[in-house]
């Protein structure tokens, strides 16, 4: 194999890895508007509404939102309330930021440590869905390892930030 195949094959898997929870999660919205549309279409033609929608519905959210989290979190595309921006500049600036990242990174580790626990717990307990049925530690998993990952992207970014801020600027659009 030569060095030209093994690059592309990297570029591939890195392409891969950045964007499959995007990918996920827009599967998981395109199934919640189907989902939604059929119901809606069941209820009012058929008078017969999909019995698992509401639990369906909180699911296919869990998986949107989860499977977002990371990925914002990486791009830096949170909700910023931005009022003390014009009084702190440059380098304190730039502290603030790390600051906030390396905080929100540490904080976020206490929700994702809980979720794994509630998640053993409904393992040990058996603890399933109310019609399907479906093993409700898949999703708390999921969620607790989403939010784990969303933990060290932020303490990821804040090591970046400081070392070298200019870089987060260049992949912001990747």
């Amino acid at each position: 194999m030569n060095t030209s195949s093994q690059s592309q094959e990297g570029a591939w898997a890195r392409h891969a890895l950045a964007h499959a929870p995007s990918y996920l999660a827009a599967t998981a919205l395109f199934a919640l508007m189907a989902m939604t549309f059929a119901d809606v279409v069941l209820r009012s033609v058929f008078n017969s509404p999909i019995s698992a929608a509401t639990e369906l519905t909180r699911l296919f959210m869990a998986i949107t939102v989860f499977s977002s989290l990371p990925v914002i979190s990486w791009r830096g595309e949170h909700i910023v309330v931005d009022l003390l921006d014009p009084f702190v500049r440059g380098r304190a600036a730039q502290v603030r930021d790390v600051l906030i990242d390396a905080l929100a990174g540490i904080v976020i580790f206490w929700p994702a440590i809980r979720v794994y626990e509630l998640a053993e717990r409904a393992k040990q307990y058996g603890d399933t869905t109310e019609y399907l049925q479906i093993p409700q530690f898949y999703i708390a998993y999921f969620i607790a390892f989403s939010t784990f990952v969303t933990a060290l992207i932020l303490l990821l970014r804040a090591v970046i930030r400081a070392v070298a801020p200019d870089y987060l600027a260049t992949i912001k659009n990747a």
